[in-house]
């Protein structure tokens, strides 16, 4: 019964706002079909600052800099208790969710989903955000050219969730 009202959701949502628009007489279709309009015409602008990030991303990886940051960083990320094997996606998640998820994949099939590192994987990529890509997208489309301070908060952010994240797989493991 569960599994069906879950799966079911969206479309009791939909039905009951397409219902609630009917009874108050509203022009629910018309409505709907400029919403897709104003949707495809975000997709156009948004798709510049999309195809910039994802060339940006595999420069990054096919220059191999992703190796050479993994060794610099991982005596840094020692000493907060963060193994060498998840530096990647600390360094990819604010570029790439997919990316990231490919790493998290990685990380779990090479040293297991409960292994300190797979835990700490994963709650990492559950508590970051993809910085970069967000700033580039969502500012992007609204020709935001100064983000001033958003992306140095939202690498405090995600510095402060992986601290976190160490420290509550920590606290739960023991």
């Amino acid at each position: 019964m569960f599994e069906y009202i879950t799966k079911s959701i969206i479309p009791i949502i939909i039905i009951i706002i397409i219902t609630y628009g009917m009874i108050k007489g509203r022009k629910v279709y018309e409505w709907f079909i400029e919403g897709a309009k104003e949707g495809l015409k975000v997709c156009i602008n948004i798709f510049p600052y999309l195809l910039a990030m994802i060339i940006a991303v595999n420069i990054f990886r096919e220059a191999k800099l992703l190796d050479i940051l993994n060794n610099m960083i991982s005596p840094i990320a020692g000493v907060i208790g963060l193994p060498k094997e998840v530096i990647p996606l600390v360094l990819i998640k604010p570029l790439s969710g997919s990316g990231a998820m490919g790493i998290l994949t990685d990380i779990l099939k090479n040293y297991g989903p409960d292994s300190y590192i797979g835990l700490i994987a994963s709650v990492i990529m559950g508590t970051t955000e993809t910085i970069f890509y967000t700033v580039t997208v969502y500012f992007g489309a609204v020709q935001i050219k100064k983000v001033r301070h958003t992306v140095w908060a939202a690498l405090l952010a995600d510095m402060t969730a992986i601290i976190v994240s160490i420290f509550i797989v920590l606290r739960f493991l023991i």
